[in-house]
């Protein structure tokens, strides 16, 4: 490939041939005016052309050395929770905020399918290299995918295989009986074992590379093998066992707590349940066995823990899940760019390994990506794709130079004062979302169902497990060993004595971990309860900024892209006024405690 300049020609070489790089490592070198990328295969050369896009005219500038590039992670993937049919409450897409699907369409796969090559394309720039199709939460006609409507997902896969991405189905435990007409889905009945057997060979001979199976089994009201006596290993391993001969790979999510809980009983914890229900069965899950664990142990907050089930189980291979898609971080009517967070947690090591280097089976995420003509609803919410991309790629990436990368890919040539200007509302949207709406860790105060806005007592006496226990005392979930449900013992030395005391317990996480009073002197120096004022305060100032700085580059971008984030940060502002409120309003009365400050709180 040849790119011609006024004073000569850049030469580009891609060369298949090098060793020792795998499937998708490259390597890159200058040398004599010439650029060259060498790689084993297809893929690796793929990721190279993209490696030399970032650099832009630096690929092209000088001579340096021969430099290697291969992924941390092997499986870099996406789950879409998307429905072939329009759900009556999901809707087309469970928890997505940009549209419709991008795979389905009036029931069935979509015929024109150069949107799901150009996704491809968009992937492989990223780094992704696996996608699974279809809802987790498997309704009976999302089972028939498996089956008599297979050929639509080799539809699918045929569009992205070019950009070196293997498809993947969610599947519904349950599937021989919903679809087989079996008596049963026990994993250790043999005529169980066989239906599966059959099905994952017509499977193979529709979709060659298939990557394998996604399934969230006794979760929420999902088939599993709890209904027949049988563990979580039982399940997963009889489905790696039919995909094994293929090269197949079952993704069993660890995301299984009792959603029909108490809330008088202060003794059950949704926060243990991943850790209670899977540690027991270290070692027991087959080598193409993945367990998919959710970063936190309660589900995709602003601010929670890494949940101790990463890193206490060394003989089973974990996947790592986060959320692209933004369901309790404004659903992409905010901008709340999650990088920073996603870096704490890939960098936290449970002991002597980063969550990074945990992550055998890969990294996954929840994708945010729909039809809608900007692909992630808010434009800016593409950057938290790109960015899970990159991470997946190098969990020891700067998050900051990763945004950059972004910046200058989407918006080429642009000023230095549009560059500037996008970094400062990205950089810091995660902290400030934090600041306007749960404290502390504290966690959801979000609207039932939807889970948008606020709604502090939302989920305080529900069968869900997400509580913060406030009182006219104090507030916090008592998660110690000495005291509490004993949660913090899950986590191995440091973390467990760090997490144990209110003294010692990191102050973004003080409400998940303790119970304490609203004059609890916090590290900042400030009380809780002034902590709580003083952030819900600070957190609308920062999106009026953010406001002021994006209307300022009006004229520098596509109308209809700066229009689209301007209306968005109209809904950003209002709904932090409205968190604002409601949660310093409840807790002065809840307390009685005045604002230090002296500012308008609502009685």
């Amino acid at each position: 490939m040849r790119d011609a300049s006024d004073d000569g020609s850049y030469d580009l070489v891609l060369a298949l041939g090098a060793g020792g790089l795998g499937d998708e490592g490259f390597t890159v070198a200058r040398e004599g005016g010439t650029t060259t990328v060498t790689a084993s295969g297809g893929r690796g050369l793929l990721y190279g052309l993209f490696h030399v896009v970032r650099l832009g005219e630096a690929a092209f500038t000088g001579a340096w050395a021969l430099r290697t590039h291969r992924p941390a992670l092997a499986l870099r993937m996406l789950d879409h929770w998307d429905n072939v049919a329009v759900h009556p409450v999901m809707g087309q897409v469970e928890r997505g905020y940009a549209g419709g699907s991008l795979f389905w369409d009036d029931g069935r796969a979509r015929g024109d399918v150069e949107r799901v090559r150009a996704y491809g394309r968009l992937l492989a720039a990223c780094g992704i290299n696996a996608v699974a199709v279809n809802n987790v939460n498997v309704h009976e006609t999302e089972a028939h995918l498996l089956t008599d409507r297979i050929g639509e997902v080799a539809l699918l896969a045929d569009a992205l295989r070019p950009y070196g991405i293997r498809t993947h189905l969610s599947v519904t435990f349950a599937a021989p009986v919903v679809l087989g007409g079996t008596a049963t889905a026990d994993p250790l009945d043999g005529a169980v074992r066989g239906w599966w057997s059959e099905a994952t060979r017509r499977v193979y001979e529709a979709i060659p590379d298939f990557g394998g199976y996604v399934v969230k089994a006794d979760s929420e009201g999902q088939p599993g093998p709890f209904a027949y006596g049988r563990s979580h290993a039982d399940g997963a391993n009889m489905l790696a066992a039919v995909l094994e001969p293929y090269g197949g790979t079952v993704h069993w999510r660890a995301f299984v707590y009792n959603h029909r809980q108490d809330w008088r009983d202060r003794t059950t914890d949704r926060a243990r349940a991943a850790y209670d229900h899977f540690v027991p069965l270290d070692g027991a899950f087959a080598g193409n066995a993945v367990l998919q664990v959710k970063h936190g142990p309660m589900d995709f907050q602003v601010r929670e823990p890494v949940s101790p089930l990463i890193g206490a189980m060394p003989r089973t291979r974990p996947a790592v899940e986060l959320q692209v898609t933004q369901e309790y971080t404004g659903q992409q009517r905010h901008v709340c760019w999650l990088g920073p967070m996603w870096s704490e947690v890939l960098r936290f090591r449970p002991e002597d390994t980063s969550v990074g280097g945990l992550a055998r089976g890969g990294l996954v995420a929840v994708s945010n990506v729909g039809d809608d003509p900007f692909w992630t609803g808010h434009p800016l919410a593409q950057a938290n794709l790109y960015t899970f991309g990159r991470l997946a790629w190098r969990p020891d990436a700067e998050p900051g130079e990763v945004l950059d990368e972004w910046i200058g890919l989407t918006f080429p040539d642009a000023p230095a004062r549009l560059a500037d200007g996008l970094h400062a509302v990205l950089d810091g949207s995660w902290r400030s979302y934090e600041k306007y709406t749960a404290p502390l860790g504290v966690g959801f105060m979000v609207q039932p169902g939807h889970h948008y806005g606020p709604s502090v007592d939302g989920y305080e006496y529900s069968p869900w497990g997400t509580y913060h226990f406030a009182d006219r005392d104090g507030i916090g979930v008592d998660r110690s060993v000495a005291t509490g449900t004993g949660y913090a013992g899950q986590y191995g030395k440091p973390w467990s004595e760090l997490y144990e005391s209110p003294d010692t317990c990191p102050d973004e996480l003080l409400l998940f971990f303790h119970h304490v009073p609203y004059g609890h002197v916090l590290k900042s120096g400030k009380t809780v309860i002034q902590h709580i004022y003083d952030t819900h305060f600070e957190g609308v100032e920062e999106v009026e900024e953010a406001r002021a700085v994006w209307a300022s580059l009006s004229g520098l971008m596509d109308p209809a892209r700066h229009a689209r984030v301007a209306e968005r940060y109209e809904e950003q502002l209002r709904c932090a006024r409205e968190w604002r409120d409601q949660v310093n309003s409840y807790f002065l009365r809840k307390s009685g405690v005045a604002d230090a400050r002296g500012r308008l709180i609502h009685l």
